[in-house]
C-alpha cells in the first residue's frame, strides 16, 4: 500500500464504489426478470415469489440510514467492505438456494449489505475527494446508477435466457468479490469521536417499514379487510409516530425532521419518491407482463425495457440545462407529470401490444424521471443550510428508496388481489392498467404538492447559498 499514490489510491476509491454501485440495480430488475422461471422452479406462490423482490427493497430501505450512521461511529471504509463482504455472500448462496424461503432470507441479507455498502461507499468518496473532484465523483456515481437501472434489465433477461435465473444473483457477485478484493486498498478512516449510533431508532424507524412491508405483500392472501392486515397497518402507523417522537428528543438522531418544516426540501423530495414510485414499480413487474401474457422471452422483455429506462441516462443533462432557464419548480413539476402521462397512456397496454404502441408512454415514463436524475438532489441539498448538507443527502436518499420500496410492495399487492393470485391472462391485463391508472394519479397528486408547497413559500433563498 505505501507504493500507491494518492492520486492511484482516489482512483481505487473511485473504481471500488463505481463497480459495487453497477451491481445494485442488476440484482432489482433481474430478480424481477427471474420471477416466472423462479416461481416454476422452486414451486413456489405469488406471496412468497414477491419476497425474492420486496426482502431486498425492504432491507435496503430500512437499514440504508442505520448504516450510515454506523458508518459514522466505526468507519467508514469498515462498513463498505463489511457490507460488499454480506452482498456477496447472500448473492452467491442465492445462486443456489434450493427453496423459496431460503432465496427470500438471502435476499433481504443482501439488501443489508447492499444498504451497508451504499452508505458506505458514498462517506468513502466523499472523505477522498474534495470541491470540483468531489462534484465529478458524485456525478460519476450518478451516472454509473443510471447505466445500472437502464441496462440492467436488458442484461438481466439475456443472463435469464442463457444461464438461468440463479446466473442473476451470481453475476452480481462475482462483481462484488472484485471490490471486496480492492478494498485493502482503500484508506482507512476512523469513526467521529463522541457519535453514538440511533438505536431506538434505527428498531423503530426499521420495523415499522418492514411491518408495513409485510402487510401489503401478504394483504391480498389474508384479505386487506382481516385483523391481521388491519392490525399490521395500526401497528406501523404507531411504530411511525413513536419514532417521530424518540428523533425529536435524540442528541444524535437518525433523521434531522425538521427538514420536513423547510417547504422547498420537502416539495422536491415529494417529487423525488412520487417519480420513483411510478418508475420501479413498473421496472418489476412489467416484465412479468411482458412474460406471461404478451409472450416474450426474457431477453426480448429486457430489451423493450430499454424504452423505458433509457431515457433517465440520456436525459439528465438536459434536465440541467432546463433548470438553469426556467424556475426549478416548473422541471421539477412537469417533471412528475411527464412520468404522470406516461403513466396513463400505458393503461392502453395488453395482449397484443407491440414496441410501437409502449414507445410513447415508456419514454415519458423515463423522461420525468430522466429530466430530474442529479437535479433533484443538487435542488434538495442546495435548499438547506451548508452545515445540514450531510443529513439532507440522506435523509433524501432515504425518502426516495422508502417510497419505491413501498411503491413496489403496493403496486404488487393490488396485482396479486385483482388477479386472485395468478397473473396471467386477461386478469393481468385488468389488473396493470388499474395499477397505471393509479400511478397516474399518485403523479398528478404529487406535481400538484409541488407547485403548492413551492408557493408556499415564494422568494425563500437556497439556505445552502
Amino acid at each position: 500500500m505505501q507504493t500507491i499514490s494518492l492520486g492511484g489510491r482516489k482512483t481505487l476509491v473511485l473504481v471500488a464504489v463505481l463497480l459495487s454501485t453497477l451491481t445494485f440495480p442488476l440484482t432489482i430488475t433481474g430478480a424481477a426478470l427471474a420471477l416466472p422461471d423462479i416461481r416454476a422452479d422452486l414451486g413456489a406462490d405469488l406471496a412468497a415469489a414477491q419476497w425474492v423482490v420486496n426482502a431486498y427493497n425492504a432491507c435496503f430501505a430500512g437499514f440504508l440510514v442505520f448504516a450510515g450512521s454506523l458508518a459514522d461511529v466505526v468507519g467508514r471504509r469498515r462498513i463498505f467492505a463489511a457490507g460488499v463482504g454480506l452482498f456477496l455472500t447472500a448473492s452467491a448462496l442465492c445462486g443456489i438456494a434450493g427453496d423459496i424461503a431460503a432465496l427470500n432470507g438471502l435476499r433481504a441479507l443482501a439488501g443489508i449489505g447492499a444498504a451497508a455498502a451504499v452508505t458506505g461507499g458514498s462517506a468513502v468518496l466523499a472523505e477522498t475527494f474534495d470541491g470540483p473532484a468531489r462534484t465529478r465523483a458524485f456525478g460519476l456515481l450518478g451516472t454509473v446508477l443510471g447505466a445500472g437501472t437502464a441496462f440492467g434489465p436488458t442484461v438481466a433477461g439475456l443472463l435469464v435466457d442463457l444461464l438461468g435465473w440463479r446466473a442473476v444473483f451470481a453475476a452480481p457477485a462475482v462483481v462484488a468479490g472484485l471490490v471486496l478484493a480492492l478494498v485493502p486498498f482503500l484508506p482507512p478512516s476512523r469513526g467521529a469521536r463522541g457519535r453514538r449510533v440511533d438505536w431506538p431508532g434505527a428498531v423503530l424507524f426499521t420495523s415499522a417499514l418492514l411491518l408495513l412491508i409485510s402487510t401489503l405483500v401478504e394483504g391480498p392472501e389474508r384479505g386487506f379487510g382481516s385483523p391481521v392486515t388491519v392490525g399490521g397497518c395500526i401497528a406501523a402507523a404507531a411504530l411511525g409516530v413513536v419514532f417521530t417522537v424518540v428523533e425529536r428528543r435524540r442528541a444524535d438522531p437518525m433523521f434531522e425532521l425538521g427538514l420536513l418544516a423547510n417547504r422547498r426540501f420537502l416539495s422536491f423530495a415529494v417529487a423525488a419518491g412520487a417519480i420513483m414510485a411510478v418508475l420501479v414499480p413498473l421496472l418489476v413487474y412489467l416484465p412479468s407482463y411482458l412474460i406471461t401474457v404478451v409472450g416474450l422471452d426474457a431477453g426480448r422483455a429486457g430489451l423493450w425495457l430499454l424504452m423505458l429506462t433509457v431515457p433517465t441516462v440520456l436525459l439528465p443533462s438536459a434536465g440541467a440545462e432546463l433548470a438553469k432557464r426556467l424556475p426549478a419548480v416548473l422541471v421539477v413539476a412537469g417533471s412528475v407529470a411527464l412520468s404522470g402521462t406516461g403513466a396513463l397512456l400505458l393503461t392502453t397496454i395488453g395482449p397484443d401490444s407491440t414496441p410501437l404502441r409502449l414507445l410513447l408512454p415508456c419514454l415519458l415514463i423515463g423522461a420525468g424521471a430522466g429530466l430530474t436524475n442529479g437535479l433533484l438532489d443538487g435542488l434538495a441539498i442546495s435548499s438547506v443550510r451548508s452545515d445540514q448538507a450531510g443529513t439532507a443527502a440522506g435523509m433524501f436518499n432515504t425518502v426516495r428508496i422508502t417510497s419505491e420500496t413501498i411503491g413496489i410492495a403496493a403496486v404488487g399487492a393490488v396485482l396479486a388481489a385483482l388477479t386472485a393470485g395468478g397473473l396471467a391472462g386477461e386478469p393481468y391485463t385488468a389488473a396493470l392498467r388499474a395499477v397505471c391508472g393509479g400511478l397516474a394519479g399518485l403523479a398528478a397528486l404529487a406535481a400538484v404538492c409541488v407547485v403548492a408547497l413551492s408557493r408556499r413559500a415564494p422568494g425563500t433563498p437556497p439556505a445552502g447559498g
